[in-house]
């Protein structure tokens, strides 16, 4: 399984054959193989992706200046926090349910 490193440059493949030149957002999950790119916000198998030539030697950011830079900081820190909402969420459902449960118990 090859390991994409966060702001890997990479080539993504996708189902209709186009190549797509994007970055990595985070890392690949060791768990599930899955890298997460930048390009639609997609979580993808090890096959689609190819390093980009450019990155080569694993030190090539995917950005050349300093506003770049901040965009990706801003898009990394927006999927963060829709993450954190997402968990917030899930663990409120839960709770929710888990009183509904009890008080039906209880009467």
């Amino acid at each position: 399984m090859k390991i994409y490193k966060e702001n890997d440059t990479v080539i993504y493949t996708d189902g209709e054959g186009k190549r797509i030149d994007t970055f990595v957002i985070f890392e690949t999950d060791l768990q599930t193989g899955l890298t997460h790119i930048n390009h639609d916000n997609l979580m993808v198998e090890n096959e689609r992706l190819e390093l980009h030539p450019q990155s080569a030697n694993g030190c090539t950011m995917p950005m050349t200046d300093s506003f770049s830079f901040e965009l990706f900081k801003q898009l990394k820190e927006k999927f963060l926090q829709r993450d954190r909402a997402k968990n917030a969420l899930t663990i409120a459902t839960r709770s929710t349910a888990r009183v509904v449960g009890l008080l039906a118990n209880a009467s």
